[in-house]
């Protein structure tokens, strides 16, 4: 700070240093940090002013200071710029000198950059999450006929921090974070985040079957901005006619809801068909005509009539990223994979010990967001055979319902293996993976890694809806996925086999369905989303089970 390091002698002041600017020929405008400093100064001046009888000098103040009153105001400015702003209020009430203090933009500009990560400067900040034309507004005078325009939304030049930390992020601060919006079987995923001088809710969607590598897509579902007053203003980004009013409403805890005032922004001159139309071009990036697949145009307009219904009227509920452990198989986080005729969906890899668990948060109507859908056993790897076997679906087959038939009896408490048609016991059938994993050809347990990537290739037989997949893998595990009927009817779990490819890829071959799904990480810097410990994550995994079971 530039106040205390005229006091401690480090340094040149800001006023040699604008001194030296000037004499410069790039005559600059301070920078945001000096525009503060300016504030501080004053504020700390003033009060220097007041207690010397009028006398603006600077003194060092008591030698040995017995109380924060004692201290000079430019230290306290850094001590209360440490404290949480929920305090700065209270603490307000000390005193005069107190208050003084707290009206310095210092204060508030470090309070919302630490705990809202808002940078933006204020008084230079251009306007984000619109655009030219939200801001603007072209009015036509009749008679001289020449336009000029109006702007819509306020001057922001004039706010301070205090007025944007007391008045729009301090009151919407608990629905910062990532939800999960119940849109019965469908999910999704919303991700909550301050941007500039707003508070935006975008909500993120898969990329276009069966591109899974894509980068995420987002829809801006609504947003909070300062308006006249110091109030903030809620409106629905929903529909195709721009903002419009809103509302929010926190219900409790970790949930809250929102409502669209004016629905009819919602609605195209086309009706229904060409709000179809468009929906279907933004979600598939096709058109009708274009998916053959007749069961496919079912799912398609089921989900369509079912999440239109809406209005973007939803509920959501808290969700929080996996916490990560140095034992971890890989980083755990969020995943978008392939699910056949449903399309490309949102899955949470997490791990628990000896297990790992991939939850929806986007579902289906076979399978809804929330449930279970992988569960990877890490005490059971499997080695792969050589290349020209792994085509072979009966031979793949042959390794996992080993290990499937192995883990069944564990479960159930029983040591004799079961006698193949042949005559050997499947634990012998297996005996040749497991040397073949002790010389460093094949996975050896959870936390090891073979010498080098081993070659993959999937099954003839083996539908995939992306082709493009990796041609080596690290590990592969038994695991289950759950498969279900329409209306998540007759649930049971198949066995399949995990396929670790890197860091950011798996897969899952579903046996019974010979079917293979492929997942790539989701790279969104996602803020405010780390759960508080893994004992509130998995309760949060046990709840998401329950809201849609």
């Amino acid at each position: 700070m530039a106040v205390c390091a005229r006091l401690c002698g480090v340094g040149q002041s800001r006023r040699c240093r604008r001194r030296q600017s000037h004499n410069q020929q790039d005559k600059q405008s301070d920078s945001d940090m000096d525009i503060d400093e300016e504030e501080e100064e004053r504020i700390v001046g003033k009060m220097r002013a007041d207690a010397d009888g009028g006398c603006p000098e600077i003194s060092d103040g008591p030698p040995n200071p017995k109380s924060l009153l004692d201290l000079p105001p430019e230290l306290l400015v850094e001590i209360f710029s440490s404290l949480p702003g929920t305090a700065l209020p209270n603490l307000a009430l000390v005193c005069k000198k107190f208050r003084q203090i707290l009206s310095t933009e210092t204060i508030w500009r470090r309070r919302c950059l630490e705990e809202f990560g808002m940078k933006e400067d204020l008084r230079r900040m251009e306007v984000v999450g619109v655009s030219s034309r939200e801001l603007y507004v072209k009015r036509v005078n009749p008679r001289v006929k020449s336009g000029r325009f109006m702007k819509l939304l306020p001057d922001y030049e004039h706010m301070d921090y205090r007025d944007v930390y007391k008045h729009l992020l301090h009151p919407y601060r608990h629905i910062l974070g990532l939800w999960q919006p119940d849109i019965g079987p469908y999910g999704g995923l919303l991700n909550v985040v301050v941007d500039g001088l707003f508070i935006i809710g975008w909500m993120y969607l898969p990329p276009h079957d069966p591109r899974v590598e894509d980068p995420m897509r987002r829809r801006p579902l609504f947003r909070i901005h300062m308006w006249e007053n110091n109030k903030a203003t809620v409106e629905c980004m929903y529909g195709h006619k721009g903002p419009h009013k809103g509302d929010i409403q926190v219900v409790k805890k970790d949930e809250f809801s929102t409502k669209c005032n004016q629905t009819d922004h919602h609605r195209m001159p086309g009706g229904r068909q060409e709000e179809f139309r468009t929906w279907l071009e933004e979600e598939w990036g096709r058109t009708l005509e274009d998916i053959f697949h007749e069961h496919m145009q079912e799912l398609i307009l089921m989900k369509f009539i079912y999440t239109s219904q809406y209005d973007n009227c939803l509920t959501y509920r808290r969700i929080y990223l996996p916490p990560c452990l140095p034992s971890d198989l890989m980083q755990p986080g969020l995943f978008k994979g392939t699910y056949g005729s449903h399309g490309l969906e949102i899955i949470m890899l997490s791990f628990h010990g000896p297990r790992a668990k991939a939850t929806k948060l986007t579902g289906d109507p076979n399978v809804p967001a929330g449930q279970l859908t992988l569960d990877i056993d890490l005490n059971r790897p499997v080695c792969l055979p050589d290349l020209e076997h792994q085509r072979n679906i009966e031979e793949l087959s042959r390794l996992v319902l080993g290990v499937h038939e192995e883990a069944q009896r564990d479960a159930q408490g029983q040591d004799t293996p079961p006698v193949g048609a042949e005559g050997a016991s499947v634990a012998e059938g297996l005996e040749p993976a497991v040397t073949a994993c002790a010389e460093g050809t094949g996975p050896t347990g959870a936390n090891s890694t073979p010498s080098q990537p081993q070659p993959f290739i999937l099954p003839l037989g083996v539908m995939a809806r992306n082709e493009v997949y990796p041609r080596t893998c690290k590990l592969c595990f038994y695991g289950t996925g759950l498969i279900a009927g329409h209306g998540f009817t007759s649930p049971e779990r198949t066995p399949g086999l995990f396929v670790l490819f890197d860091e950011d890829r798996f897969g899952f071959i579903w046996l019974e369905l010979k079917s293979f799904s492929l997942y790539s990480r989701l790279t969104d810097q996602l803020s405010h989303a780390q759960a508080p410990s893994m004992e509130r994550f998995e309760a949060m995994l046990r709840n998401m089970q329950s809201w849609t079971s």
